[in-house]
């Protein structure tokens, strides 16, 4: 009888959770002159189950550094050890690109009882800061991006048997998109904006239960190879197919920032259309993570004319402080939302209102 080799494996895993922060100061200029040593703070945030926050000193920390501004992460989290690394960023208003200008690659750390419950300061020449062309002010707004990675403690996994069958990751959505570019047994045509896209009923109506009415219900479409879409563009629906066909979006990594929410904003009215849920709360949260003093209006009036409670709260919450509402009513989109949407408004003022009288 043979000997029967027995290979055990055991892992030791140490595992780490990022998280960042977007800071956004309205009416910089008001901040100044408080004095050497005076900040203000964010409103705390949650990385890996601690809570953190971000320091700014206009006037700088110490007399040694007043022609500087100085901004610091700070562990909020009581009794707490912490081992993390950090980078510190200011947005550029116009591109909407973080710029590092502080950062800490290897792990430093925190101990909420100490003086070292801070990062190690991050001085900013004001000169710099303030410079036309350099574009971090705009508006009287600058925001501060800070991203933290904690360290989490380690682990050591229970010991088992080595499997000798390595079974791949999924690969399911790269051939529905394979088959969406290939257009091989196709049964139904879209023309939309001139173009015209093949695509197959199964699958559609599979994702989204208005095209399942269209191409198989009690319409004239049921029995259509060729169906024109009104009111979409190209851009919009080939997006659209590939993420019926993938759960993915394309790459759009050219765009500018106002351009890349603008083709969201589309998308997320047709994934309303066709009551693609999913997609459109991904939409949803892109334009979150883009919200801004310049958009915010008009993403709001998106989210009430599609009925998107959720989107809606959060656009109003952005706006209900006083600094934030005097730079939103100057801008077009507040314009237009006044003269589409007044009552939506109301939602809007009374908050600030509310939030006003609290303070």
């Amino acid at each position: 009888m043979g000997t029967r080799s027995n290979t055990t494996a055991s892992r030791h895993t140490t595992e780490a959770e990022t998280g960042t922060h977007s800071f956004m100061i309205v009416g910089y200029t008001l901040k100044k002159g408080t004095g050497v040593g005076s900040f203000i703070r964010s409103g705390s945030f949650n990385v890996g189950g601690h809570d953190w926050a971000i320091r700014f000193y206009p006037d700088g920390f110490a007399e040694s550094s007043k022609e500087h501004v100085a901004i610091y992460l700070e562990l909020m989290t009581k009794n707490a050890n912490v081992r993390a690394f950090y980078s510190l960023s200011l947005v550029k208003q116009g591109t909407r690109l973080a710029e590092t200008v502080c950062s800490e690659t290897d792990p430093r750390l925190f101990i909420s009882c100490k003086g070292s419950r801070y990062s190690r300061s991050c001085l900013i020449a004001r000169s710099k800061l303030e410079s036309e062309s350099a574009g971090y002010i705009v508006d009287d707004c600058l925001t501060i991006e800070c991203s933290v990675t904690v360290i989490k403690e380690s682990q050591v996994s229970e010991t088992t048997r080595i499997s000798e069958i390595q079974v791949p990751p999924s690969d399911l959505s790269e051939h529905f998109g394979k088959l969406l570019l290939e257009k091989e047994k196709a049964d139904v045509t879209f023309s939309v904006g001139g173009e015209t896209f093949p695509a197959h009923r199964m699958v559609l109506a599979t994702r989204s239960p208005v095209f399942k009415a269209e191409l198989y219900g009690q319409i004239k479409e049921r029995r259509a190879r060729h169906v024109t879409v009104e009111d979409i563009q190209p851009d919009v629906f080939k997006a659209l197919l590939q993420f019926i066909y993938t759960d993915s979006l394309p790459d759009w990594g050219d765009l500018d920032a106002d351009d890349y929410c603008e083709i969201v904003s589309h998308l997320l009215v047709a994934a309303d259309r066709y009551a693609m849920e999913r997609l459109k709360l991904l939409c949803a949260s892109i334009l979150v993570e883009y919200l801004d003093v310049k958009n915010v209006a008009t993403t709001l009036a998106i989210a009430d004319q599609h009925s998107f409670d959720c989107l809606k709260d959060v656009c109003i919450e952005f706006m209900a402080s006083a600094d934030v509402m005097n730079a939103v009513v100057e801008t077009e989109g507040y314009a237009n939302l006044k003269r589409s949407c007044p009552t939506i408004l109301v939602d809007a003022l009374e908050k600030t209102i509310s939030r006003y009288r609290k303070t």
